[in-house]
């Protein structure tokens, strides 16, 4: 593995198990500075990436494609750490020499939290609403947050963001790890956009009673870190019409497998 630059570049070398008579050549695009750079190579995004295409499901594992070069885009940084990543690998097709697409947005692993509220009666859900300048307006979405690294707290950061988006406290214990009913194959997690971005998601689902006045007091609450940008309202829905309510992905692949965990009595009993 080496490491080299010139007035021209930035590049790094690197030998993969699963190809090592190919090394990879890792080449910084215009504007992104050496420190950058090297912070994009050594991040937990680009090594689980790199992990992810050698494991035995991976893109590499039949030694029908090959990884030529990864040219690094772009490095947004949150406080010390890496963020987002953007890159574009050459990975080619040995049957064919054509490249297969492979421009990627790394964002990392999440977790999304479906809370439902019973109160006289009547089933609700909570959502955040919340400026997302990519869709150019406002989402209504589920408490979600990214985990530090790939090997992060998963009920821990969920529990952490619904408190810091909605103000509720919600116990460790109560929590039911939805992805956890899919198959092996699938690592227990959904991808969202596989065609562009590696988000692995966790789903999450708490139940709960409440008395009218809290889901009163929830709906419109003015929450998040203003600190950290987040400009975040409160709404409160019956979840019989959750599933029309919102584009969000993370809402609508919750209620899927809320739904078929329940019919096939996979849901542990309420505490």
């Amino acid at each position: 593995m080496s490491t080299g630059s010139s007035p021209f570049q930035i590049t790094h070398t690197i030998k993969l198990p699963s190809q090592p008579t190919e090394p990879v050549t890792v080449v910084a695009a215009p504007g992104v500075s050496d420190s950058d750079f090297r912070s994009a190579i050594g991040c937990s995004l680009f090594e689980q990436w790199l992990k992810n295409i050698q494991s035995e499901k991976g893109i590499l594992a039949d030694g029908s494609l090959s990884l030529r070069q990864v040219l690094i885009q772009g490095v947004d940084m949150f406080g010390k750490r890496i963020g987002f990543l953007k890159f574009k690998a050459d990975v080619i097709d040995k049957e064919t020499g054509k490249k297969v697409p492979g421009i990627v947005f790394a964002r990392g692993p999440a977790v999304a939290v479906l809370i439902l509220l019973e109160s006289e009666g009547k089933t609700y859900t909570v959502l955040t609403e919340q400026v997302r300048v990519p869709v150019g307006r406002s989402v209504l979405e589920l408490p979600a947050g990214m985990l530090d690294d790939n090997v992060g707290d998963i009920v821990g950061t969920a529990v952490r963001e619904v408190e810091e988006e909605t103000g509720i406290e919600l116990n460790l214990d109560d929590m039911v790890d939805l992805t956890s009913f899919l198959e092996p194959s699938t690592g227990y997690k959904v991808i969202p956009s596989p065609g562009g971005c590696d988000e692995e998601l966790s789903l999450l689902l708490y139940r709960g009673s409440v008395n009218a006045d809290v889901i009163t007091q929830l709906q419109g609450k003015e929450t998040g870190l203003r600190e950290h940008g987040e400009l975040i309202k409160v709404h409160v829905v019956p979840y019989e019409t959750l599933w029309r309510t919102t584009p969000d992905a993370k809402v609508l692949m919750s209620i899927a497998i809320y739904e078929m965990a329940k019919k096939e009595g996979l849901l542990p009993h309420k505490n």
